[in-house]
């Protein structure tokens, strides 16, 4: 692993037990690294596992196998004094910012408390950190003595992002950050993010729905079905030339703001549902509602390979 890597996952496998048999296979067999500075998107549906795959890299969730190495340390089973540099290293920011901060907290002590528990600041040196974060994220410095409530949910987003900043993170998973944000101000919170990880060189794991956003702010691309990784490469490669039928159809979803190029497309609508997680089909995963799907796609589970350089994809069709 080259020094540039700042994440590398391996085989990462997040099971959940429902009641007393049943598994639900919500992250299975994920591999792929990031590298230092850079901004990785996970695109996929609902259900697909890409808040539980952040949650468990953050080691907010424990992983039921597989490894996490972040800075060549294996954090997998990282325990008190390791986690606790892990965190400092990592943060996350949430997907709600109403669920997220506390109510009965001040903004200036939900951004505080990360300082406290990491022995960052005290005192005046504290206090005009929190007002510099408040600042950094464009919300006013004499507000820190208000509650959560008394904020729209842009602002509270803001807020959140402040926490994760204060500890001076190196990466940052951001889990949906936009999507219980109204359009107007979904815009506003990309361009924060995209300025902040450009002017401090974050490395950023970006979740998201909106396939428009990913593409402005990410360097790379993953695509997420059912709890694996079906395609990953760069951002413009995989929107211009996705190979996973998978991949294709997601991308036919997403509109392109030409009415030339947009009304000569065709939008590939997807048969069937999407299977259980709970009792994923044998073979491919996405074999049941592929098109293209071969006789091997339902007996064999096609590994994640390196096509071109960069660009990697789960499909018997490369390969």
């Amino acid at each position: 692993m080259t020094a540039e890597v700042t994440l590398e996952v391996k085989n990462l496998t997040k099971y959940f037990r429902v009641g007393r048999r049943k598994i639900l296979k919500a992250v299975d067999n994920v591999s792929f690294s990031l590298e230092r500075g850079h901004v990785l998107g996970v695109v996929g549906e609902s259900g697909c596992g890409k808040t539980t795959l952040g949650r468990t890299i953050a080691r907010l969730y424990e992983p039921t196998s597989g490894s996490i190495i972040f800075e060549g340390r294996d954090v997998t089973n990282a325990q008190e004094s390791e986690l606790l540099w892990f965190r400092r290293k990592l943060q996350m920011i949430f997907q709600d910012p109403y669920a997220s901060l506390d109510p009965r907290m001040t903004v200036g002590e939900i951004i505080g408390e990360p300082m406290d528990v990491h022995h960052i600041a005290s005192g005046k040196e504290r206090l005009e950190r929190i007002r510099y974060l408040l600042e950094l994220v464009g919300l006013d410095p004499e507000h820190a003595n208000r509650f959560p409530h008394e904020f729209s949910g842009g602002q509270r987003q803001r807020i959140g992002i402040a926490r994760a900043l204060a500890v001076d993170p190196e990466f940052i998973i951001a889990d949906e950050p936009i999507s219980s944000l109204d359009v107007s101000i979904q815009a506003q919170v990309v361009n924060l993010l995209t300025n902040l990880q450009e002017e401090r060189g974050l490395t950023f794991m970006f979740i998201a729905h909106d396939l428009s956003m990913v593409r402005h702010i990410s360097h790379r691309v993953a695509v997420m079905y059912l709890g694996k990784i079906v395609e990953i490469a760069p951002s413009e490669e995989i929107y211009k030339e996705p190979l996973n039928p998978y991949t294709q159809a997601l991308m036919s979803a997403n509109p392109i703001p030409d009415p030339k190029v947009e009304s000569e497309r065709s939008r590939i609508v997807l048969p069937g549902e999407v299977p259980s997680p709970i009792n994923p089909p044998p073979g491919c995963r996405f074999a049941s509602r592929c098109v293209r799907a071969m006789e091997r796609c339902r007996k064999e589970d096609p590994e994640l390979r390196e096509v071109s350089p960069g660009h990697w994809v789960s499909c018997f069709l490369y390969g």
